[in-house]
């Protein structure tokens, strides 16, 4: 194939191949030349053109296929328009040539076919350039036509469609041929002629006049002719022609002077009347009334009235929403006028009326709901109202009238119920999509929706309660406010008139409707509300005797009511299980004895009324067991079952009872039927296996015996067939735009589909799709859907040979029907057979022995080849699962080979594609038919059917519903954007700009972009699954895109959300306050917008605006992972200067914001949650971005008059509990961001804040009565939490104001303002917070109490209070649970932090709180009133928070779940460290070592599960406070020990501290253990190492040194503090126990770490080893007298280890670092006592070590080891420190002296030969009298030599210059110490004194200066060394 790609054809290669290869090969050229002809070169174009249009001139002749004609034409057609035109007319003649061909045998038809299509696209793509060739042309096409076959027509009528969009104006001499021809073709009977018909006549119009004009009459006539016997792609196809054409004559003002005198001006009336007559007569015309129409015997046809009601929406559409706007109230009037009583004979069976309803509320529907915004929904839903109000006045009168006219009244009753149902219908829809933005709908008194809707459930027709109920249910969901209070009101009339029947059901059904929207409602109703109805229902059940006339509908509300109360879920329904079962157990006989008895007595009305009870009753138990699962336990399942024999009884029984009381009974029997069914479907069969045989004859019989002659495909074929195979179905069974309406024409015509009234159960079931109102199916026909079902269920579950007993009785039940009888029976019997191998596939069952196979294969082969293309489908399913449920690979292949021989021999169209199905669909579930010889024989196969043109099922079916054809693409532009979502991007706009095709208008590419496209199309679109699909793409593609295209992401979003800013009244913003007015300008950007031009979105929806909103927020996200320049203003405003393509989100900000607040502040209650969720991140991400401009100021600081200005609506009292909620969040991530510094201006959002919390105190009694009692939780733990995080930071930012203290001390005074803002915001914030810190630490603590006791473990429900927590009550636990685990964290540190800042001391328990209605200390909860005692000492009241605080963290640690949130465990950590601070928890801790161990342990599994570094450090901190408060207990004991023994001997001493007097340290019970093992595991995964076990491992190389992360050297830093405390809570036999241990690890870090670093800086863990080491040394154990030998011992063995550091390393020495070895041999010499270190052999190994690195070249490391040294010399003990002077001294000095010669190059060189100095001056203040006068006139010398003289001082190096300055002071300060040696040597030395005392004059005055200044200098570099001192 890779030969066909080239400019011409390969016909060397072509010649070689053979037939079908020879096809496949031009179709592929053809295919490369239409992507390769558009970018190639004119110029070669032109030199190939001719050998090209030969080749492809006589490809006609090769009887092309349909798909290879199309592409040969547009090939031609772009050849010409790209090269030259001259040989175009000799193609043209060409093709006229073979189309006037006398051959007419069917080998010549594609030839004629390929000419024909060749003209059209020539045509359409030369146009006018082709002069008047057309008019020839033309004439030879419509000759042609005459003696067409379908085919033929067909293609003519595409091609003069094409011809007519090529000439434009320009072919009006042809117009009248072309519309006579077409007239004529748009009746045809090929419905594909029809479809091409009404394409080339809309084609026409465009320039035809008289076709909208003096022709109208009969264009219209003829669409409704069109439209009779039509499928769905014809009614598409002319209603879309009707449509246009009824527009453009109502807009039309051109008018030609020819037509000016017999035309007359369309008026809207008159379309309207045009396409009523249509709509009510159908095609039989309004001119003339026919004999039948008069007499009343003729009905419209349906699929003209479902044509037409396609036309009124295309008609809608075309005008636009604006006309819509403006003309909907007569619109809407036409519309409910086709369903009312002035034309009774379109509603008048109820056949009829159901499918005039569905296609009125169609039209609804897709103009209203469809077109318009949300600002003009609300003004439609008005007049919507209006027109309810005027029907309701007809039936009050009605009713009011009494009896004088009853005949006329019920007429006028009935008759407005169809214009009532499409009414409410809608009004529902509407404000369904409409959410929460409909509020001021509802609050508008003078429009009274809810009073309208109310009024008419009163109505005397069951469909108009019906829908009024399902409407009520729509306003529910929209607004959930609402729900509580319809809910009381609908109860409260039920129980006022329950004598009335119609009051009865109507309010039964809207409570119902109710209960049903909860699940809808996140915020959910008061618990108590199901108590009521669950009273009412069992009093509606018991009275249901009393009263005949109504006992019929008291029973079947009660049993509703019970049904729908189910849907609350377990929560509520488990307070009401005992009796629902009671009356469960009542309503049945309770054994067949009754039911004999029952058979004998009563009467047809009793009957009914029993079924009906009996049938709710089954409703409701099933409702029961799929709603509340978690409650069926085994103890209330074998409660469920005494009546199930006696149910499954009465269904054996029901046929001769309905025998007796004749057909009254029908319909009762048949849903009792359908009810059983429906409920054993879902019970677990074992549960009824008793019954087994009994239900399978009634399901048997069901399926096989059918009464009405109705097809039940449409419902039984979907659930069960691929949707690939429903597609090559037609659209008969898709999902179209249209089902809504089609459905009705596929169910027979006793039937139009689904209502309501047909099943009022299903008014509380959960929608199928969307807003769309329930379409329940009559009982007769979803008796076999449950039937099939069950039959599914329960084949699965019998034995083998009642298996092939059932299918055999299946087998002669359809030999025994004939015809279309038999053919659904076969349906009916296929479908439920698949169902079961569908059940028997899941369960992974087997079907059985070869017999019971061979009897399944029987049945299925029967339906393979029915000539109903449904059942052949459906077939192929249920033969793809036999094989499937067999497995077994020879029966598979078994299978294929029939397929394969059947294609092979039948010549009927019939079996061949009921066989290609099969294969199609064994393919798809087995993965693949088994052999490739299979496979090759079956591409073969259906290659040679492809090619028959007698099969016309299974050719590639190429028309497609449009709904389909939109999700198809979207669905494919969704996986291409994942990949390469810039390329498709690009593509999409450079398409439409290169393309000449009109793109549809409202779709503006050009501008927008696909994604601006896209997000239109999402606002237009209504299917649910298509909406996601765009979504889904819209976010892929702004996950690879938003960064680089951020401005047009971010304008998109902006205009959108803008959109709605014009028709929300943006939030009451209270112009009042200064912070509005200064902020005037920015609220007024939000409506300036609102001119059209700049909107692509004009009223986009609430749910697009939502989504604008979330594109925002993960813009953001993007933006935070692509850099820091982002949320840098100075460094984006840099980066954009120098390129101004770069594009930075914080130069968004001002847009950002305004974004947030205009979502904020809408009238949606979803986009007010998405504007806080929005704003909340920008405070979050923008808090700390400086604003350059004002230093000490951030960026943000400008935008707080609009945070305050979003926020402040939240706060209203009518605001629903989850925006107040979400708005707590905001206010303190606000406050805690520290933006504001200014307290006046805190206070307004804090003032928000404060009121939430007085609502908080006002307690229980206060609650919302709107919604669920969990939203009182939620909305209390918000508040508590975001008061606890201000309370956090404030009590964070008062600690880090002392170092900020600090630390400006040491800046220059210019920042000092700045400064004192920031101390002044810290400590003002606390002041906030104090004045209710004693409400909130109450609240806060009782919050935790109750979050303790939710989180007790399901054993211990016993014990929780009965009537709840603080703020949950018990019958809401489990939704409060979740609010309480979103909260209780930050809670749980501020309370911390609260008691650690009060230091434990007990408040006063009545302060502050005396507003608080409710007792809320915790300390109370959970105890019986008699055993508690009055008041509680203060030690018991810390103790219980102690332990309440502690018990809540362990817990929690204890597993934190995976997903448990960071900040969780972080704030936890925090919490227990503030714990820790404070003395009085330290020592419950201390003094209680299991609960220390038990800690520890909790946070060693913490450190192992939890990778963050953040988490291990908080940990490690927790673990020191622990350490430390053991270490104040023992030293407490101790002290007090010595106190009591003061007397006493020490040797009496017990032993404190672990280890005892043996030393011994028990796991599991051993603190120090613990300690040592959390630390090993932090050391041993940073430096793996230190394992003993690991070393000799490949995983670690030896001797490789390793440079930690910054957060791994914190944690061994960390870690080295804990283990050098250790010792400190051991006994002496303890502490020698574990100083292996410690030595080991703290010398290992030093090793492993000790690097050099290349600014001499020492690393921080080698810091810390070091610090922790001389802890360590200098630790009490070392010098006691029990451990002191031990520890001497072990300390020296440590030294040796250090010395041998340097000798292991042989190649390595250059990179291990000098220094840190000999600090912590300075360390050793210094913090140990001298027998440690002046062990001979050891003191040489040191000293020589000293001695090699003061001959080091490193400067640095010289004068290191010179400071180090100074310390040693000085040190108290002789014996330590005088080896050292004797053997180092002299080389120092040695040096020095060798420094007269060599001066210092450089600062380095000088600091050595200073620090050598000062060496010296030590040594001469520590050596003894008699040596002392011999070393200052060493020293001496070695000073005056760096003295300069005048002229030398001038001219020398600034080293020199300091060296000078720094020897003459180092003589000023020693001279007068030893003047006597001094004096002398002056005296014995005249060169040195002159040479001393020039220096002295010349520097006078600068000395003076410098001194100062050193001083300063010392003191910088002091500052410094306090870090690394370790001495």
């Amino acid at each position: 194939m890779e030969l066909a790609h080239s400019l011409l054809l390969n016909e060397e290669a072509y010649n070689q191949l053979g037939e079908f290869q020879k096809a496949e090969f031009i179709f592929e050229w053809l295919q490369f030349l239409e992507k390769l002809l558009p970018v190639t070169s004119r110029a070669d174009i032109r030199e190939n053109q001719k050998k090209l249009v030969e080749q492809l001139t006589s490809l006609l002749n090769n009887s092309p296929g349909p798909p290879t004609r199309r592409l040969l034409a547009k090939n031609l057609a772009v050849l010409y328009s790209t090269g030259d035109t001259f040989s175009v007319y000799q193609t043209i003649d060409k093709c006229n040539e073979l189309i006037r061909s006398k051959d007419d045998s069917p080998s010549y038809l594609p030839t004629k076919l390929a000419a024909v299509v060749c003209l059209g696209y020539l045509y359409k793509k030369l146009g006018r350039i082709l002069g008047n060739s057309f008019t020839d042309t033309v004439g030879n096409v419509l000759k042609a036509m005459k003696n067409a076959e379908s085919q033929g027509r067909y293609e003519i009528m595409l091609s003069l469609q094409n011809i007519l969009n090529g000439l434009g104006a320009a072919a009006i001499p042809c117009h009248r041929d072309i519309y006579k021809a077409a007239r004529s073709c748009l009746t045809d009977r090929s419905m594909a002629v029809r479809c091409a018909a009404a394409k080339c006549l809309l084609e026409l119009q465009n320039e035809a006049i008289f076709m909208w004009s003096t022709d109208l009459d009969s264009v219209v006539t003829l669409c409704f002719k069109s439209f009779e016997g039509s499928n769905y792609d014809v009614r598409l196809a002319v209603s879309k022609l009707l449509g246009t054409i009824l527009a453009r004559a109502l807009t039309s003002k051109q008018i030609t002077a020819s037509t000016k005198h017999n035309f007359r001006r369309v008026s809207l009336e008159d379309v309207m009347e045009l396409l009523g007559t249509g709509f009510l007569r159908g095609s039989c015309g309004f001119l003339r009334a026919s004999g039948d129409m008069l007499k009343g015997t003729s009905s419209v046809s349906r699929d003209v009235r479902v044509g037409v009601t396609q036309a009124y929406v295309v008609f809608v559409s075309t005008l636009g929403a604006q006309w819509l706007e403006r003309n909907f109230s007569a619109f809407l009037s036409h519309i409910l006028d086709l369903v009312s009583q002035s034309h009774p004979k379109a509603v008048q069976s109820a056949t009829d009326a159901i499918g005039c309803r569905r296609c009125v509320s169609f039209i609804l529907r897709a103009t209203v709901g469809g077109l318009l915004g949300e600002k003009a929904q609300i003004a439609a839903a008005k007049e919507i109202c209006q027109a309810i109000w005027k029907l309701k006045k007809v039936v009050d009168a009605a009713i009011s009238d009494g009896n004088l006219e009853i005949k006329i009244n019920t007429t006028d009753v009935t008759a407005s119920q169809h214009v009532l149902v499409c009414a409410l219908q809608e009004l529902g829809s509407l404000i369904h999509g409409l959410g929460t933005t409909a509020a001021p709908l509802l609050q508008d008194s003078s429009t009274g929706v809810l009073e309208a809707v109310i009024s008419v459930i009163l109505h005397p027709s069951i469909s108009v309660r019906l829908t009024a109920a399902w409407c009520l249910r729509c306003i529910a969901v929209a607004l959930p406010s609402h729900v509580s209070l319809l809910l009381d009101r609908c109860i409260e009339r039920l129980s006022a008139l329950k004598s009335c029947p119609e009051a009865v059901t109507g309010y039964s059904f809207a409570v119902a409707a109710l209960l049903g929207a909860v699940k809808h409602c996140p915020l959910g109703i008061p618990h108590g509300k199901g108590k009521v109805i669950m009273t009412v229902a069992e009093d509606l059940l018991c009275s249901a005797s009393q009263n005949s006339r109504i006992s019929l509908q008291r029973m079947q509300a009660g049993w509703l009511l019970i049904a729908a109360l189910m849907t609350l879920g377990p929560a509520v329904v488990q307070h009401h299980l005992p009796r629902i079962l009671l009356l469960w157990k009542c309503i049945f006989p309770s054994s067949p004895k009754d039911l004999e008895t029952e058979k004998t007595r009563g009467d047809a009305f009793t009957w009914q009324v029993t079924l009906e009870g009996r049938a709710g009753a089954l409703c409701a138990i099933k409702s029961f067991v799929s709603h509340c699962a978690g409650l069926l336990t085994d103890e209330v399942v074998q409660r469920l079952l005494p009546p199930l024999p006696s149910a499954v009884d009465l269904l054996t029984q029901l046929s001769s009872i309905y025998k007796s009381y004749g057909n009254s009974l029908k319909t009762p029997s048949t849903v009792y039927r359908q009810k059983l069914y429906e409920l054993l479907a879902v019970l677990p069969p074992k549960t009824y296996e008793g019954d087994f045989s009994a239900i399978l004859k009634e399901l048997v019989t069901d399926l096989t015996v059918t009464d009405s002659q109705i097809d039940a495909s449409t419902f039984l074929l979907p659930s069960l067939c691929h949707e690939n195979d429903l597609l090559l179905l037609g659209p008969l069974l898709q999902e179209t735009d249209h089902r809504f309406i089609e459905e009705q024409l596929l169910l027979g015509n006793s039937i139009a589909g689904g209502s309501l009234e047909y099943d009022p159960y299903s008014i509380y079931e959960k929608f199928a799709k969307g807003d769309s109102v329930p379409k329940p199916l009559p009982p007769a026909l979803s008796v076999i859907s449950a039937a099939s079902r069950l039959f599914g269920v329960m084949f699965s579950h019998i034995t083998e040979s009642h298996r092939l007993q059932v299918l055999e009785q299946l087998l002669n039940s359809i030999k025994q029907t004939k015809g279309s009888r038999q053919q659904i029976v076969q349906l009916h019997v296929v479908s439920a057979f698949s169902t079961s191998l569908k059940h028997l596939a899941n369960c992974k069952g087997s079907l059985g022995s070869e017999e019971v196979r061979r009897s399944a294969l029987m049945l299925v082969m029967g339906a393979l080849e029915s000539n109903n293309p449904l059942l052949r489908c459906a077939a192929a399913e249920c033969w793809a699962r036999l094989a499937q449920v067999v497995s077994d690979s020879a029966f598979t292949a078994g299978l294929a080979q029939v397929s394969f021989d059947k294609l092979k021999s039948a010549r009927d169209v019939v079996s061949r594609t009921g066989h290609s199905l099969a294969l199609g669909c064994l393919y798809r579930y087995l993965g693949g038919i088994s052999s490739t010889q299979h496979l090759n024989a079956c591409v073969g196969i259906l290659y040679t059917l492809s090619q028959d043109s007698t099969s016309p099922d299974v050719q590639m079916n190429l028309c497609s519903s449009y709904l389909l054809l939109r999700r198809a693409v979207v669905a494919c532009l969704r996986q291409l954007v994942q990949r390469e979502a810039a390329e498709v991007s690009e593509y999409a706009v450079a398409l439409v700009k290169e393309s000449k095709e009109d793109f549809t208008p409202d779709v503006n590419i050009r501008e927008i972009g696909l994604e601006g496209a896209l997000l239109g199309l999402l606002d237009k679109e209504l299917d649910p699954r298509l909406c996601q699909d765009i979504r889904e793409t819209l976010t892929h593609m702004l996950t690879s895109m938003a960064v680089e295209k951020l401005s047009f992401w971010l304008k998109l979003c902006k205009d959108v959300l803008a959109a709605s800013a014009d028709f929300n009244t943006v939030a009451s913003i209270d112009t009042t306050q200064e912070e509005e007015t200064a902020k005037g300008d920015d609220v007024s950007v939000l409506t300036s917008d609102s001119d059209d031009r700049f909107h692509p979105f004009r009223n986009p929806r609430w749910s697009t605006r939502v989504f604008a909103a979330e594109c925002v927020c993960k813009i953001i996200s993007q933006c935070e992972n692509a850099g820091s320049a982002h949320f840098d203003i100075t460094l984006a405003q840099e980066r954009k200067q120098r390129d101004s393509r770069d594009d930075f989100l914080v130069l968004h900000l001002a847009d950002l914001v305004r974004m947030a607040f205009m979502a904020a502040t809408d009238h949606s209650d979803q986009l007010r949650l998405s504007g806080l969720q929005m704003l909340q991140i920008i405070v979050r991400k923008f808090a700390a971005v400086p604003e350059p401009e004002f230093p000490g100021h951030v960026i943000l600081e400008q935008y707080q008059a609009n945070v305050g200005a979003a926020l402040r609506p939240a706060f209203a009292p009518e605001t629903p509990p989850d925006v107040t909620a979400k708005a707590c969040q905001v206010c303190s991530a606000w406050i805690a961001s520290g933006v504001v510094s200014d307290l006046n201006d805190l206070r307004r959002v804090h003032q928000l804040l404060v009121s939430s919390l007085l609502k908080v105190q006002a307690g229980k009694e206060a609650q919302n009565e709107q919604y669920n009692e969990s939203t009182s939780t939620m909305e209390v733990l918000a508040v508590l939490k975001a008061w606890a995080e201000v309370y956090i930071v404030a009590i964070e930012k008062q600690k880090n104001q002392c170092e900020t203290h600090k630390h400006s001390l040491k800046i220059v005074n210019s920042s000092e303002e700045s400064y004192r803002d920031v101390t002044f915001s810290a400590s003002g914030l606390l002041d906030l917070v104090q004045a209710d810190l004693g409400t909130l630490s109450k609240l806060w603590l009782a919050a935790l109490q109750d979050f303790a006791l939710l989180t007790l473990p399901p054993e211990y429900a016993s014990q929780l209070p009965a009537e709840g927590g603080t703020f949950y009550t018990a019958e809401t636990i489990e939704n409060a649970r979740p609010h309480y685990y979103s909260s209780w964290a930050l809670i749980l540190y501020a309370t911390a932090l609260w008691l650690t800042s009060t230091g434990f001391i007990v408040v006063d328990p009545d302060e502050g709180v005396t507003n608080l209605s409710r007792p809320v200390t915790p300390t109370t909860m959970c105890q019986d009133s008699s055993t508690r005692p009055l008041v509680k000492s203060p030690e018991d009241v810390n103790t219980d928070r102690f332990h309440l605080i502690l018990g809540i963290s362990v817990e929690f640690l204890c597993s934190p779940g995976s997903d448990a949130a960071m900040e969780n465990i972080i704030a936890c950590l925090h919490a227990l460290q503030a714990l820790f601070d404070v003395p009085w928890p330290r020592s419950k801790i201390g003094g209680d070592q299991e609960l220390g161990v038990e800690l520890l342990n909790v946070l060693h599994r913490l450190i192992l599960t939890r990778e963050s570094p953040d988490i291990q450090l908080a940990a490690l901190e927790v673990v020191r406070l622990i350490l430390f408060a053991a270490q104040e207990h023992v030293k407490e004991k101790r002290r007090s020990a010595e106190v009591d023994d003061g007397a006493a001997e020490k040797e009496t001493f017990p032993e404190f501290g672990e280890g005892k007097d043996t030393g011994g340290l028990v796991p599991g019970k051993s603190l120090v253990f613990a300690t040592l093992e959390l630390c090993v595991c932090i050391l041993v995964r940073q430096l793996p190492q230190l394992n003993p076990k690991l070393t000799c491992s490949p995983a670690v190389p030896p001797g490789k040194h390793l440079l930690l992360s910054e957060d791994g050297s914190r944690l061994v830093a960390a870690a080295l503090v804990i283990l050098s405390d250790v010792p400190a809570i051991c006994s002496p036999e303890g502490s020698v126990s574990v100083l292996p241990t410690i030595l080991y690890l703290i010398i290992g870090v030093l090793k492993e770490t000790a690097v050099k670093l290349r600014d001499g800086q020492l690393p921080l863990t080698v810091a810390a080893s070091l610090q922790a080491l001389k802890g360590l040394l200098s630790s009490p154990m070392a010098r006691a007298e029990k451990s002191q030998n031990a520890w001497t011992d072990l300390l020296r063995s440590a030294l040796v280890t250090v010395l041998d550091c340097w000798d292991q390393v042989d190649g390595l020495l250059q990179e291990l670092d000098e220094i840190s070895l000999l600090t912590a041999i300075t360390v050793f010499v210094m913090s140990t006592s001298p027998e440690v270190t002046t062990v001979e052999c050891l003191q040489k190994r040191c000293i020589e070590k000293f001695k090699t690195t003061l001959d080091s070249k490193d400067p640095l490391v010289q004068c290191k080891c010179y400071q180090l040294l100074h310390s040693i010399f000085q040190h108290p003990n002789k014996t330590v420190s005088y080896p050292y002077i004797h053997s180092l001294a002299p080389s120092i000095v040695g040096k020095l002296q060798e420094t007269e010669k060599a001066k210092p190059e450089n600062a380095a060189e000088l600091q050595v030969i200073q620090e050598g100095i000062k060496v010296v001056t030590a040594l001469t203040a520590a050596a003894e009298e008699q040596h002392r006068a011999h070393l200052v006139a060493c020293f001496l010398p070695i000073l005056i030599s760096f003295l300069l003289d005048e002229n030398a001082l001038v001219s020398a190096t600034i080293s020199a210059k300091n060296l000078h300055e720094f020897a003459l002071q180092t003589l000023m300060q020693i001279g007068p110490q030893y003047s006597s040696v001094f004096k002398k040597l002056m005296a014995s030395s005249p060169t040195m004194k002159a040479r001393l005392e020039s220096a002295i004059k010349g520097n006078q005055e600068s000395i003076k200066v410098k001194t100062s200044k050193h001083a300063k200098n010392t003191g910088k570099s002091s500052s410094i060394q306090l870090k690394t001192n370790f001495l």
